[in-house]
């Protein structure tokens, strides 16, 4: 039986809008929806429109499928070769108030105000941002489709990866430096032995049923 051979990005959505006379297309992606502490990051990436721009990105792939040293290595790359990088954050408190998408949402948007020159039509991983004016193409899976947003994906990781690792400084005994604040096992037994911090998302349940159960807990005393 033939392997099955390994799926990369490519720049066929890029070329698509290319032919329709943009120039600039800025790819989009996002790190930490799924988390329970810890910010959303989103990064915006416009890559070059340039006969070798694959070769020139060869291995910028979905982040989930790269080891934490290859991101890191990619994530110099881009910041070195691509047209223009942005990065932005959806806080807890903003996630809390407005809820993941909306704080999502959010944290694209100011990774887009970052970028110079103003990006011409956007590629976004499985999202719509109706607030901004630009043409969009919301791609299923679209990290592991297309090389603007997966080289998204890798600034938006690798940036919240290292957000997190500087909150394990701060909150050691959550071990935020492995998990980066997911909800591993390791993770939720830190949470009941210790309580939450304020970098975790009070609306997000296995945080919430935990405060249920301490208010529950002080009401009864």
């Amino acid at each position: 039986m033939p392997r099955l051979k390994k799926q990369t990005p490519t720049l066929v959505e890029e070329m698509a809008l290319f032919e329709q006379g943009y120039s600039f297309i800025a790819g989009l992606d996002e790190a930490g929806r799924g988390c329970l502490a810890g910010p959303v990051v989103a990064g915006a990436v416009i890559l070059p429109e340039r006969e070798d721009t694959l070769e020139l990105f060869d291995g910028v792939n979905d982040s989930k499928k790269l080891s934490p040293a290859t991101r890191d290595r990619l994530y110099d790359h881009i910041m070195q070769h691509a047209v223009s990088v942005g990065v932005g954050i959806g806080s807890v408190d903003e996630i809390d108030t407005r809820n993941i998408l909306q704080a999502t949402k959010y944290a694209m948007q100011l990774a887009l105000q970052q970028l110079k020159p103003t990006p011409q039509a956007l590629l976004l991983d499985a999202i719509y941002l109706p607030k901004v004016p630009l043409p969009q193409r919301s791609i299923i899976k679209g990290d592991a489709r297309s090389l603007s947003i997966a080289a998204a994906s890798i600034i938006a990781k690798v940036t919240r990866d290292r957000i997190m690792v500087a909150l394990h400084q701060e909150y050691p005994e959550y071990g935020f430096e492995q998990h980066k604040g997911y909800g591993t096992a390791a993770h939720l037994d830190a949470l009941h032995r210790h309580g939450a911090t304020p970098q975790h998302r009070r609306s997000f349940a296995p945080v919430r049923e935990l405060f249920g159960l301490f208010a529950s807990s002080e009401n009864n005393n």
